[in-house]
């Protein structure tokens, strides 16, 4: 199999983010089947391969790159036009377009959907991101009534239903990175998830939200949005709760009916089956096989399917509005 390179702005912890330790996860698990590294681009480091460094020394037909990072994705797939590239999809909305020759490894059912509509020529693979073997119920004593997260949260969680669960309970709200969140879960009665808002400035969307499945598989209580992605997984009624509910006041009341009579969630081990690697190595496998097949093809056949341009949208259009036409005469 050819080499994956795994193209990152940086590794150092002012690019801390769920997609850098997704990225990272991936690259984990791509390592156990197959040789692969991380190359950055913003930046040199010393533990790293960089990009320019790479393109200039290396084979590039033996190996393959895996872009990644929202918007400097049309910038990576431009300079690396005559290389084999995979697009590694998170949230979607950038507004950019992928070529046929370049596959794609959609993190959830969400995505992949975007891009079967927007590229319907690229090659689409469903790719799930990791959830280690670690990240589990630890059977700890739970001392935090409510744990948030303040980045992503919406202003109704922060500024209205915070302040009033404060009043009542031990709300504990992280608004820096905690090397240990697994813990904090852990601690954790209920944790309160609402990012419709976040996304919806940025027009973008939620690309897997690792962090509410990790919640629930350490059996925390789950108060949650469900937009994008999040709808993958996330039932309300069976494995968690919708937060935003009408009104505060009912949100408080479902919460404080929770904490009165509080148990761990319920949920088997093979609703997280999916997303652990046991599952996750052999579906990358095969998937690396194909894509390895694919370029092999790709370097002896041009694409000739047409793609869904915005021009052919014109075209195709004015055939059905002719077609229409016709058959009423």
């Amino acid at each position: 199999m050819r080499t994956l390179y795994f193209l990152l702005p940086g590794t150092i912890r002012s690019f801390y983010c769920g997609g850098l330790f997704a990225e990272l996860n991936t690259l984990g698990l791509v390592k156990q089947i197959c040789q692969a590294d991380v190359v950055t681009y913003r930046q040199r480091e010393e533990d790293h391969l960089f990009i320019d460094d790479l393109l200039r020394e290396t084979d590039v037909s033996r190996c393959i790159f895996v872009v990644s990072w929202g918007f400097d994705v049309p910038k990576q797939l431009k300079k690396l036009s005559h290389c084999n590239v995979i697009y590694h999809a998170h949230s979607t909305g950038y507004g950019f377009s992928v070529p046929p020759q370049v596959p794609i490894l959609a993190v959830s059912r969400n995505t992949m959907g975007y891009w079967g509509a927007r590229s319907q020529n690229s090659l689409i693979y469903w790719l799930p991101n990791q959830l280690p073997a670690d990240v589990v119920n630890r059977q700890v004593e739970r001392d935090i009534d409510i744990l948030v997260q303040a980045r992503k949260s919406s202003d109704y969680v922060l500024k209205q239903l915070v302040p009033e669960l404060k009043k009542r309970f031990n709300v504990v709200v992280i608004d820096s990175f905690v090397d240990d969140l697994m813990a904090l879960f852990n601690r954790a009665k209920i944790y309160l998830y609402d990012s419709a808002e976040y996304w919806a400035q940025y027009r973008l969307t939620e690309g897997f939200g690792l962090p509410p499945m990790e919640a629930l598989a350490c059996g925390c209580q789950l108060f949650t949005s469900v937009n994008h992605a999040l709808a993958d997984y996330l039932e309300p009624g069976v494995n968690c709760h919708k937060i935003a509910g009408y009104a505060t006041g009912y949100d408080i009341k479902r919460i404080e009916m929770i904490l009165e009579n509080w148990q761990p969630n319920n949920l088997p081990e093979s609703f997280f089956a999916p997303y652990r690697t046991e599952q996750l190595i052999p579906r990358l496998e095969n998937m690396l096989i194909e894509l390895n097949q694919f370029f092999d093809y790709r370097q002896q056949h041009p694409s000739d399917i047409p793609s869904l341009t915005r021009m052919r949208q014109i075209y195709l259009l004015y055939k059905r509005i002719q077609s229409k036409l016709k058959a009423k005469k």
